[in-house]
C-alpha cells in the first residue's frame, strides 16, 4: 500500500480540464481581442460596456450600474473615474434625492459608442473564433442557464 499524499481525486484533478479555468482563459482572450480591435486603444472592454448600459438603461446611480454590468463597486467607481476624466460621461445629483449622484452619457460619449459599435460586433464574431451558429446559440444558452442555476447559491 502506497503513502503518498494525493488521494485518488487529486490525482485525476487537472485544474487546466475545470470549466473555471477555461472561463478564466476564455475572457483573457476575449479582453486581448477587444483590445487590439476596439479602435480606442483607452477604452476598456468595462469601461465600454458601461458606456452601454448608460446607454440602454439612461442616466444611472454607480449601484444600478453594479446591477447592470456584473462588475464590482470598487471597479465601477474607477471605471466612472476614468470615463469622466475622458469627458464620455458627467455626473449630476439625483432628481429624487440629492445625496445620490447620477452618471450620465455626454455627447462624446455617445460618439464612441456610435464609432465603436461595429468594432464590438466583429470583435464578438473573433471571440467565438471558429464556432459555427449552432454552436454559438448553444455556447450562449449553456452560460446563461450557468447564470441562471440559482439552485447553488
Amino acid at each position: 500500500m502506497s503513502h503518498d499524499h494525493t488521494s485518488p481525486t487529486e490525482d485525476n484533478y487537472d485544474y487546466t480540464q475545470q470549466v473555471g479555468h477555461l472561463l478564466r482563459k476564455v475572457y483573457q482572450r476575449h479582453v486581448a481581442i477587444f483590445q487590439q480591435h476596439v479602435g480606442d486603444s483607452q477604452i476598456t472592454a468595462v469601461q465600454f460596456i458601461t458606456l452601454c448600459a448608460l446607454r440602454d438603461h439612461g442616466p444611472s446611480a454607480q449601484n444600478d450600474l453594479v446591477r447592470y454590468t456584473a462588475v464590482d463597486q470598487a471597479t465601477i467607481r474607477g471605471v466612472v473615474e476614468r470615463l469622466k476624466a475622458r469627458d464620455l460621461v458627467s455626473l449630476g445629483p439625483d432628481p429624487t434625492d440629492k445625496r445620490k449622484v447620477i452618471v450620465m452619457l455626454t455627447e462624446p460619449g455617445q460618439a464612441l459608442i456610435q464609432h465603436t459599435t461595429d468594432n464590438a460586433v466583429r470583435i464578438t464574431e473573433m471571440t467565438y473564433g471558429q464556432l459555427n451558429p449552432a454552436e454559438r446559440v448553444a455556447l450562449v444558452y449553456l452560460l446563461r442557464k450557468m447564470l441562471d442555476d440559482t439552485s447553488q447559491s
